[in-house]
């Protein structure tokens, strides 16, 4: 029996995704994030469909753990996606296999920017900025190159509130709104653009309170819905030191951060729309980081950090952050020989991002996302 079901695996394996667009009908966005991570299908008594979904459920688990296996980078990954647009039975084991391996670091669905990236190698990304409409495009590199397209994950755009700017954190580059489904944070300065704090859509852990503050509120009423906050929720602080003596040397900066822990986000399994929610347990660990600190070339006539060939282009913009603090490791403390996130220029309106664990992809976007704009108190 066991050789049995074991060539069938593999056979249905070979087959699955080439009959897919025939019998299930898969729309062409099937392979794009959506809000929920996979796409809503219609729920009629489709023949094909329902042959889909009465499959064994020892069989139906081995492929998709196959699949989720075999298919570790972008694009195809995107096959992995493609397992849960068949039905609500195929994305339930889709879900639950893409979250037992969410240690690993690995982007599927919106909720995994959420979640802490790799923690042996960096998580290559890159961010493209369109300076006339003040926006920014992050996207996760599929090559060592950066003339690949890549694969698009957030957006931002910035503008001013009273004396405050604030960058609008979105999964869609077209709708940048704290109103729409797709807005996942947002990020605020204060008066001098010195310090900046970094707000999520979604409580990090249970029984978190959102911000109190009249400017951090998504709507103008108190609630819209028990599954929508009306507020946002602080989960960390970016500032830079001020440089009033005006000594030579780069800008430097500490970060504070509410980092998630793997595994935190739970199902909310209703009848007819299964949604992802960042909530997690009592509490999550706290990580302070610091910018690495450059050295003097003499030779050069500057400052000199080692991006290891991802940053080509000299700016003020450039840093590096190691742990001070680090409560996901033993004992709590950081390793500060260990690049956390590096951001660096490579082009007029491209620049390079690199993040590991504790940190997750929106929050090392909007780490990023501070160091654009003039800090004349800063430099």
């Amino acid at each position: 029996m066991s050789q049995r079901r074991s060539f069938l695996s593999r056979r249905i394996l070979s087959r699955s995704f080439s009959t897919f667009s025939k019998s299930c009908k898969l729309p062409e966005t099937c392979n794009d994030f959506t809000e929920n991570g996979v796409v809503e299908l219609d729920n009629g008594d489709d023949d094909a469909t329902s042959s889909w979904s009465n499959m064994l459920p020892e069989l139906l688990g081995e492929i998709i753990k196959r699949v989720e296996a075999s298919e570790e980078r972008w694009p195809l990954r995107q096959n992995v996606v493609a397992c849960g647009c068949v039905c609500k039975r195929w994305r339930q084991v889709t879900e639950d296999v893409v979250e037992s391996s969410l240690q690993t670091g690995k982007i599927t669905f919106p909720s995994c920017l959420k979640q802490p990236g790799p923690r042996e190698s960096p998580l290559q990304c890159f961010i493209k900025r369109d300076k006339k409409n003040a926006t920014f495009y992050l996207y996760l590199a599929l090559s060592p190159s950066l003339m690949d397209q890549g694969k698009f994950l957030l957006a931002a755009r910035r503008h001013r509130n009273g004396a405050h700017i604030e960058y609008i954190i979105s999964l869609d580059a077209d709708d940048l709104s704290q109103r729409s489904k797709a807005y996942v944070g947002k990020l605020r300065s204060d008066f001098l653009g010195t310090k900046f704090t970094i707000y999520d859509s979604q409580p990090p852990h249970n029984g978190a309170r959102p911000s109190s503050s009249r400017s951090c509120r998504r709507f103008a009423s108190k609630q819209i819905s028990p599954q929508l906050p009306a507020g946002n929720f602080e989960v960390g602080q970016v500032s830079y030191k001020l440089n009033l003596l005006k000594s030579r040397g780069p800008r430097r900066m500490a970060c504070s951060l509410k980092c998630p822990c793997p595994g935190e986000a739970v199902m909310d399994k209703s009848q007819d729309a299964p949604k992802k929610q960042q909530i997690g347990s009592a509490e999550t660990n706290s990580t302070v980081l610091k910018n690495k600190a450059p050295r003097w070339h003499e030779h050069l006539q500057c400052w000199c950090l080692n991006f290891h060939g991802r940053v080509t282009v000299a700016s003020v913009k450039n840093f590096q952050l190691v742990a001070t603090m680090d409560q996901s490791q033993p004992g709590g403390k950081g390793d500060e020989d260990t690049v956390i996130l590096q951001f660096g220029k490579v082009g007029d309106d491209i620049f390079t991002m690199d993040y590991r664990k504790p940190l997750s992809a929106f929050q090392a976007f909007a780490i990023c996302l501070t160091s654009f704009g003039t800090k004349l108190a800063c430099e």
